[in-house]
């Protein structure tokens, strides 16, 4: 059962952020009489340097706030109303395992769908945390992929699972791409290494649709139309072996497919680009020049560049670029996407497939409210919710559609959270989950390639517990006598990784107490040579095995499945044009003419701070950004409330006119709560629930809109 650990009543124990960022920041957390007295960034970490984000750094207002979520509680009022009344946990899970006992007897165990994402993003307590309770049961699986599947798809199909270029290393860099990422709000540690860089020489140049805080004090700031990075690519790559500004050598001994991918660039000359782009021809000239000659150069791929209808293909085509130029030969060249790929992680010990029946069903998460409200058929139906680690009324598409299926009367739903979240209110059990200093994790990163260690540094308050408890004891309830379900979170980390591999050659459990965190042995130059991870050895311009559209990069493994066939993609990158554009949908671009994009905000975290008064202080209210042209066409002011709106939904909000955008473009933040919009919808309202062209992620930059003055 659950490890006791006796917190000590003075100390600094080392922590680790637990949160869906690619920082994973290395924390100290200082005890003082069993109570944590301050949070601050560990000095010692050589990427996150002793700094926090301006989130984390006030992370005990999350901690100790008075809205937190302590004890179990049943709904007492109609859904939604946030009436509970307190409740014991034998209660709670008794309620629980009988209704799922009932359900199963009724309509079998698939009618019972857990929802959850990266609230956390613990190899304990995170991702694949109630993976095994809910495969053991029989549920149905459910497909997370509302972030990173398309680009890793991209990536995998042409680097392979590489850590490719370490941040570490930017600061030997001398042409830096920021490509469809806010660095300075999503990335910031990286931007000490980006600064220390530009000091020795380099030029940092920001491909974005917004001039956001990293555009404005980029060298260059290219205004890019959403969705057409893979044309942008797609015609460097033309400009590239035209003008031999290649690395023949390189091409020669480490890549596949240049002949056929020489021959297929053609098409995509720089004056189409531009005319797809709105980047200027020799504005596109200038770029593939600066960028094939400056070596080393970097580029720094964005998840955003993937929440398109074409993602995917853009990105594949990006990730071509720095193997025609050789800049993978250098300290400080190649692309940095992802590093997560080199942390040893068991994930079969971590979501226990073994559990999962032959011809079990899977649903992606993305289409909840078609789910929920029975707009796409399922037999049987989800009768059963169980949430955690998310905020789908929040963070899923098509919000008025979720809010509809959370209100079924026959819908019994369960929510673990450490507030009172917008999903939460329509809970029908609401159970107490603790915060990163209340409990044991391991973390691994997706921005750089450091293990950290979190220690619990306090006991949980009220009767909060920890995801990893929370599911040994629904274990116990429904007796579940599996050997996992009785592990205790030390022995689940012993588990989790492969301790033995070489990457992890002189850490052990013992150093990670000691130190709180310790980087992974690594290449730093990794393909200099080539030696890429992929079926041919070598970076694919052609891929050396067919992909489906259905193909997913499955809890971040190295690898891909498919749950049912779909249509093959083109074996080389190819531009696909966003879905909502005049050309694509000439009818639809006439009454929505506007392209709606979702930017994170600065002091939220995906829907993580939204609740926290000097979190939303600091951010502000909910509004969307209008260009000065678009805004004058509608009689829009800045200040003024205006309905945003589609044929899927609508929201309100205050406008702000600014040229941070071009025209055609309204930018809204992502992560508010609708309790703090007077409870009217947030921009997922708009959002849809198709897919990109690979990885099943989501389109959420793929949506056109109308705006409005609300008189």
């Amino acid at each position: 059962m659950a490890t006791s650990t006796a917190m000590p009543q003075s100390a600094i124990v080392y922590g680790a952020c637990p949160h869906d960022c690619p920082d994973t920041c290395s924390m100290i957390v200082t005890v003082e009489n069993g109570r944590a007295a301050r949070v601050a960034g560990n000095p010692d970490h050589p990427f996150t340097k002793g700094t926090l984000c301006g989130k984390v750094s006030d992370y005990l207002d999350r901690v100790y706030s008075p809205d937190r979520l302590l004890y179990p509680m049943r709904r007492v009022g109609a859904k939604g109303s946030g009436q509970f009344e307190r409740i014991s946990w034998d209660t709670a899970l008794d309620e629980i395992c009988d209704r799922f006992k009932q359900i199963i007897q009724d309509y079998g165990s698939e009618a019972v769908l857990p929802c959850s994402y990266l609230g956390h993003e613990g190899l304990l307590n995170g991702l694949t945390v109630g993976d095994p309770f809910f495969n053991r049961l029989g549920a149905t699986v459910s497909e997370r992929t509302f972030c990173a599947s398309c680009s890793s798809a991209a990536y995998l199909m042409t680097c392979g699972p590489t850590h490719g270029t370490d941040p570490d290393t930017f600061v030997h860099s001398r042409y830096i791409i920021v490509w469809g990422c806010n660095v300075l709000t999503t990335n910031v540690h990286l931007w000490s290494f980006i600064q220390e860089a530009r000091k020795r020489g380099a030029k940092l140049v920001v491909i974005d649709p917004v001039r956001n805080r990293t555009a404005q004090k980029a060298d260059w700031h290219i205004p890019i139309r959403p969705g057409t990075d893979g044309a942008l690519a797609l015609a460097m790559m033309h400009l590239i072996v035209n003008n031999d500004w290649v690395d023949a050598d390189y091409i020669e001994r480490y890549t596949t497919g240049y002949a056929e991918l020489k021959q297929h660039v053609q098409q995509y000359s720089p004056k189409w680009a531009s005319e797809v782009t709105g980047i200027p021809v020799q504005d596109i000239v200038t770029l593939t020049r600066e960028y094939a000659t400056t070596p080393p150069a970097v580029i720094r791929l964005g998840v955003a560049l993937e929440k398109q209808a074409g993602g995917g293909q853009g990105i594949r085509a990006i990730c071509c670029l720095p193997a025609l130029i050789g800049a993978w030969r250098y300290l400080g060249g190649g692309i940095l996407q992802a590093p997560l790929w080199p942390f040893p992680i068991r994930w079969e010990a971590a979501h226990h497939p073994e559990f999962i029946r032959p011809g079990t069903r899977v649903v992606n998460l993305w289409q909840l409210g078609a789910v929920l409200t029975g707009e796409l058929l399922l037999e049987p139906p989800i009768k059963a919710l169980f949430v955690y680690n998310s905020n789908p009324v929040s963070q899923s598409a098509e919000q008025s559609k979720t809010l509809a299926g959370l209100m079924r009367d026959d819908l019994f739903t369960i929510v673990s959270e450490q507030f009172m979240t917008d999903t939460a209110r329509y809970a029908d059990i609401l159970l107490p989950a603790a915060t990163q200093v209340e409990h044991l994790d391991l973390m691994f990163s997706w921005g750089h390639t450091y293990v950290t260690l979190n220690n619990p540094a306090i006991a949980p308050l009220g009767e909060a517990v920890a995801n990893t408890e929370l599911f040994r004891r629904l274990a116990v309830k429904m007796g579940f006598e599996d050997e996992c379900f009785k592990l205790s979170d030390e022995a689940l980390a012993m588990q989790i990784l492969d301790w033995s591999a070489p990457v992890m050659q002189g850490i052990d459990m013992e150093l990670l107490k000691q130190k709180g965190y310790a980087k992974l042995k690594i290449d730093l130059v990794p393909h200099a040579e080539g030696n890429f991870p992929t079926p041919s050895g070598k970076c694919e311009f052609v891929a050396s095995e067919p992909v489906s559209t259905n193909f997913v990069v499955s809890a971040f493994r190295q690898g891909f499945e498919e749950y049912e066939p779909g249509q093959t993609l083109p074996l080389l990158p190819t531009y696909i044009p966003p879905r909502e554009t005049v050309q694509s949908n000439p009818e639809l671009a006439r009454r929505y003419p506007l392209k709606l994009l979702s930017i994170k905000p600065h002091q939220f975290l995906n829907s993580c701070f939204a609740n926290l008064p000097k979190h939303r202080k600091l951010e502000g209210e909910f509004n969307v950004v209008i260009h000065p042209s678009d805004a004058a066409k509608r009689g829009i002011e800045s200040g003024q409330k205006v309905k945003i709106f589609n044929d899927r939904g609508a929201f309100q909000t205050v406008a702000l006119v600014k040229d941070i955008t071009q025209p055609g473009i309204v930018v809204a933040p992502l992560g508010h709560w609708r309790a703090f919009n007077q409870n009217n919808n947030t921009l997922n309202a708009a959002t849809s629930s198709t897919f990109t062209d690979m990885g099943h992620a989501a389109t959420v930059g793929d949506t056109l809109i109308e705006v409005a003055a609300i008189s």
